[in-house]
């Protein structure tokens, strides 16, 4: 039994989880700074997010392992069906299973924090729609994440509509300030995406697998990468400089900017995707700082205005 769940918790991949939570935790917080902050929708969003995360790596898992993407060129982690340790039929249950964890999860969150009936059935939509991408980016004929398309995927998902989707739920609007923070939450999300995906370049195009990296070249990924990583930076510092408040309030983000160009500079000094495997924690690290920092300065500058 204890061997069962620790297969089970391996194939949800619990250090991918924060990807997910670090967008509902900046666009609550921003929700904060307004004065219409919830922490029963704050804890609920973060029940659903956890749940999609869950869903994507598990049908993540199942895609890849069916079309023979995870073999042993393959230079990540082993993942569950890959090793033998769960039957495609057992990987189908426990995607069948999370899904409706999710339903449940999300039309609780959203029948509590919402009264109108029109934002009610258009959370409702962005939900199918949520699901449907985390199933869609590597199980079906034609999944979007083998034709470059797993980015755009991933900065709507975890950007865009995560912070502001987010931030709508505690306070019934969304500013256009709010897509500032939303784009650096995005871009280093796409930025960890990109590091799996420089990894995996070699084996993804003898595979066919046609993702951003493969279709850019090891060299001009890096580039990329620099551009991900300063946008989000540039996103989150724009929107702090901005606001009304003592820039020196702001001076602890500065620990974020040393530790992801530190990241950005191993990045491209490698020579070998092989060196861009143990990369992976480090970037998810990366995101992580900069959105608790970012989300901190954003609490001190709201308890002093």
């Amino acid at each position: 039994m204890k061997q069962s769940l620790q297969i089970w918790l391996d194939a949800a991949r619990p250090k991918t989880l924060p990807l997910a939570l670090v967008s509902i935790l900046t666009g609550s917080v921003l929700a904060y700074s307004t004065g219409q902050f919830s922490m029963t929708i704050a804890i609920m969003a973060f029940v659903t997010a956890t749940l999609l995360q869950i869903l994507s790596n598990l049908a993540n898992d199942y895609g890849d392992a069916v079309k023979g993407t995870d073999n042993e060129n393959r230079l990540g982690p082993q993942r569950a069906m890959q090793s033998g340790a769960v039957t495609a039929e057992q990987m189908k249950k426990a995607i069948i299973f999370n899904v409706v964890l999710t339903i449940i999860a999300g039309l609780t969150l959203v029948f509590y924090s919402l009264s109108s009936f029109e934002s009610i059935i258009t959370f409702i939509g962005l939900g199918v729609l949520a699901i449907l991408a985390a199933i869609a980016y590597t199980m079906g004929s034609k999944p979007y994440g083998y034709v470059g398309l797993g980015d755009l995927s991933v900065f709507l998902f975890f950007g865009l509509l995560g912070v502001s989707g987010t931030y709508f739920l505690h306070t019934g609007h969304v500013d256009a300030v709010l897509f500032l923070p939303a784009l650096g939450c995005g871009l280093l999300a796409v930025a960890v995406l990109n590091i799996n995906n420089m990894r995996d370049i070699e084996n993804d195009t003898e595979c066919g697998k046609r993702t951003v990296a493969v279709r850019l070249g090891q060299r001009k990924a890096k580039q990329y990468h620099f551009i991900l990583l300063a946008g989000a930076l540039l996103a989150f510092a724009v929107y702090l400089l901005i606001q009304d408040k003592p820039v020196w309030i702001s001076l602890p983000f500065l620990l974020s900017i040393y530790v992801v160009v530190h990241h950005g500079k191993a990045v491209w000094e490698t020579k070998a995707p092989a060196q861009i495997a143990p990369m992976m924690p480090i970037i998810v690290k990366c995101s992580l700082v900069t959105n608790v920092l970012f989300a901190t300065i954003v609490v001190a500058q709201t308890l002093i205005s």
